[in-house]
């Protein structure tokens, strides 16, 4: 079918020939289905349910992969669909019966619109499927017989109204002319309504004789215009009255009135008015409808004595918009008249508007473009004018819009761009409102989803955690716990936690330190020693596991606190083996005069460091004494000459650690005022050194037992810590959960607390005793102990403890 034209089209005689006219008809067509997208076709009433309309796909020029990608599918608003397409084949078919005459009744022409929508991007199309009349039905009478009364004194020319037939065909197929049987008194003249509906009138053509012939039987036969034909006829009684020679006369040959919809019953409408120049009896006028089908006789009636016109049911504008009645007045003679009674229904604002959804799509990502569409509506309002304009709206202040591209279809997409993190849905609710007053209107309630995307990146509570371990910690225990948060949900929410790969003193941080991936515990790989490390610095990465996965680094600091686990170094007086180191003190010296002083160091920190003297040992005890913090050695009396010579002091240092550790060193002193004095006395001297040399053999020999014993079983350990750590290996490369062990560090393996700095010393000795000092120079390192014979105790270590908190990027310290 070319252009949507159906085959069962027919050919309309115009002025000029049908060939001109199908030419002009399809460049019509061609024009609005360029302009509107609209096309026609015509097919006949009662076709056969699958029969042929037309070919879609092809008189829109898609083909029929675009039918399918676009889910071509009817929409009307309708509850019955006449028609279906078959996508498939990109055809047109009858879906359900077809009656003209139920669908449009004298409507004419007969057709119904429906639009055939594709997505993807959305097209609508309109289909006008025109209803071509057959004849199916005969004319037919209301009644099966028409009875008059008249009188014998009627004159020619009279005038009777008949009973039109009916026939719900249309066009040809409508009720074509009337007949009536062959008669001697009576005529037929037919006439018309200014709509074209035909009507008969019985035309009294010579007197009636009630003496000669008091009944006449007549037939009215109606014919239609179809091929073939149909008729109906109506039996027409006639009674002869006698005496009776005027008939009733309207007063108007038309009346006009109107009524709004929905008006009550009993509603006045208008009143008809007939007279009669007879007396008596004869002049007593009834009026009644003529003709009355018996949809209209169920919506008004009339006062037969008075004329008066109501409202007897519901009367609805959308079904009808005029109502036609013809009345007749009729006397006593049964001589009648008749009028016309036009009536005009007034819109009234009964219908709401109606909210269809063609499409919704929920959810709908975050990271939607605004502009993005999230559904399609049909609005429809069935009443006219101002009650039937509609405007469109979303009630609640959303992200979202509503856009109208076509008539009546409304289209709701957003307007910002979308964040779950802030709303994960929204509750929409779109409000169509009327014209009218008072206006009408609907909601539709939509609920939309949003879906997450990755678009938020781990976030950490801290940019910097601090934590503090204990040095000589065991290797696995925890240290501390980071936590990052992510605001998205499901897998971008999934945070695992990662070790960044830096150095920290030229070694791999994974040595020291490792992280649970899923619960951000950070574990101590090694034993710390507060001596060689003072704190970490490493950079934990969080990443989520979205596509692409985002991430966040944070710093975090690891100070190593320390303990008192080393002894004070005793660094003045040197404890030589080889040779004997004496004080001398004068006896001219007087109270409080400088011996010597004890100089010591703890390579500990804090109070750990703090170091007190006390004496011990001594020949006698209240010559000397020993300052509490300085350790200067100091007379406490004067010196007399029965003073032994010889002078043995033990001091003992102690820090002020939890447990305290300490150190003691032996200080010989000599009491002469010359050196060749001091010669004499080393005899003395001698022998108690050989007796210490003694003592010092034998214990060297137990120290080299005890080392040689230390050392094999450190050998061992070593051996069997090398031999599961080539174990644990083997585990991780097959891909087993294993916790890499690293053994302690040693820093002092014979135990002995031998400090691991260098020092230089510079002793010096005035010619004044009372203002002799002791010097000690700086040692190789940052860290270093300076004591001077005035200061209580030097917290210069500390503070450089305490400075590391401050300094975010201060690198691994190794003393």
């Amino acid at each position: 079918m070319a252009c949507g034209i159906s085959p069962y089209s027919r050919c309309v005689r115009w002025h000029f020939g049908c060939g001109q006219k199908w030419k002009l008809l399809f460049f019509f067509l061609y024009l609005i289905q360029v302009v509107s997208g609209q096309i026609r076709y015509s097919i006949p009433e009662e076709m056969k349910k699958g029969s042929l309309i037309g070919n879609v796909a092809q008189d829109l020029g898609l083909d029929l992969k675009r039918l399918r990608s676009g889910r071509a599918r009817i929409v009307t608003g309708e509850n019955i669909q006449y028609t279906e397409l078959k996508a498939d084949k990109g055809i047109l078919v009858v879906k359900e019966r077809i009656d003209r005459e139920q669908l449009c009744r004298d409507v004419t022409p007969c057709s119904f619109s429906f639009e055939v929508i594709l997505e993807n991007p959305m097209e609508l199309h309109q289909i006008t499927v025109e209803i071509t009349d057959i004849n199916d039905h005969s004319p037919t009478f209301k009644r099966d017989t028409i009875r008059f009364e008249i009188s014998e004194i009627a004159s020619a020319g009279a005038r009777f109204s008949l009973t039109s037939a009916e026939d719900p065909d249309v066009g040809i197929n409508d009720l074509r002319e009337y007949f009536l049987t062959e008669n001697d008194h009576f005529v037929l003249q037919q006439n018309s309504n200014a709509d074209g509906k035909k009507y008969a009138e019985m035309v009294l053509q010579k007197p009636l004789d009630r003496e000669t012939n008091p009944n006449l039987s007549l037939k009215l036969i109606a014919v239609d215009g179809g091929s073939p034909q149909r008729s109906g006829t109506v039996n027409i009684d006639i009674t002869v009255l006698d005496a009776n020679d005027n008939a009733p006369v309207f007063n108007q040959s038309v009346y006009k009135a109107t009524v709004m919809e929905n008006a009550p019953r009993d509603t006045y409408v208008t009143t008809v008015n007939a007279s009669d120049a007879d007396f008596g009896s004869n002049s007593i006028v009834t009026y009644s409808f003529s003709d009355l089908n018996s949809e209209l006789g169920h919506l008004f009636m009339i006062d037969e004595k008075t004329g008066l016109v109501f409202i007897r049911g519901p009367i609805d504008y959308e079904k009808d918009k005029k109502y036609e009645l013809r009345i007749d007045a009729k006397d006593q003679g049964g001589l009648t008249d008749s009028s016309k009674v036009i009536i005009e229904v007034g819109d009234v604002n009964d219908n709401s508007p109606t909210i269809s959804v063609m499409s919704f799509t929920s959810p709908v990502s975050e990271d939607s473009p605004p502009g993005t569409t999230i559904g399609i509506i049909n609005v429809k309002d069935l009443d006219s004018g101002e009650n039937g304009k509609v405007t469109c709206k979303i009630e609640q202040n959303a992200p979202f819009k509503i856009k109208s591209n076509l008539r009546n279809y409304y289209t709701l997409v957003t307007d910002t761009v979308l964040d779950r993190e802030s709303v994960s849905e929204y509750n929409i609710t779109i409000v169509v409102t009327d014209a009218g007053m008072p206006p009408l209107s609907t909601r539709k309630h939509f609920n939309l989803k949003i879906s997450d995307v990755n678009d938020n990146a781990p976030a950490f509570s801290q940019s910097v955690y601090s934590a503090f371990i204990a040095e000589n910690n065991s290797p696995g225990i925890s240290v501390l716990t980071v936590r990052a948060k992510d605001p998205d949900e499901n897998q971008n929410a999934r945070i695992s936690y990662i070790l960044e790969d830096t150095k920290l003193g030229g070694s791999p941080v994974s040595e020291y330190v490792s992280i649970n991936a899923e619960s951000g515990v950070i574990h101590a790989l090694r034993s710390f020693d507060y001596e060689q490390i003072k704190h970490l610095v490493v950079e934990i990465k969080a990443q989520d596991g979205g596509s692409p996965p985002l991430s966040s680094n944070v710093t975090v600091k690891i100070l190593i606190q320390d303990q008192n686990d080393n002894p004070p170094q005793v660094l003045y007086p040197v404890q030589t083996g080889g040779s004997l180191v004496a004080e001398m003190v004068p006896r001219s010296a007087d109270v409080g005069y400088l011996v010597t002083k004890v100089v010591a160091v703890d390579v500990d920190s804090g109070q750990n460091a703090w170091l007190s003297y006390k004496l011990q040992k001594a020949t006698d005890r209240a010559l000397f004494e020993v300052g509490l913090q300085n350790g200067e050695i100091r007379t406490i009396r004067q010196v007399t000459d029965k003073d032994a010579v010889k002078q043995r002091l033990s001091v003992i240092v102690e820090d002020n650690g939890q447990p305290s550790r300490s150190a003691t060193v032996i200080v010989n002193v000599v009491v002469a005022d010359s050196f060749p004095e001091v010669l004499s006395e080393f005899t003395d001297f001698t022998q108690d050194k050989e007796y210490n040399d003694n003592l010092t053999f034998y214990l060297v020999l137990a120290l080299a037992v005890v080392s040689f014993l230390f050392i094999t079983c450190l050998v061992v350990i070593i051996s069997v810590k090398i031999y599961r750590w080539r174990q644990s290996r083997i585990m991780f490369h097959s891909n087993l959960p294993v916790i890499p062990y690293y053994p302690p560090r040693y820093s002092d393996t014979l135990g002995t607390g031998t400090l691991q700095h260098v020092y230089n010393y510079e002793v010096c000795r005035t010619t004044d005793s009372r203002k002799s000092d002791c010097k000690s120079g700086g040692a190789g390192s940052q860290n270093v102990l300076i004591m001077d014979p005035s200061s209580t105790g030097t917290m210069q270590r500390i503070q450089s403890e305490k400075s590391i908190l401050d300094e975010p990027d201060s690198p691994l310290e190794v003393s």
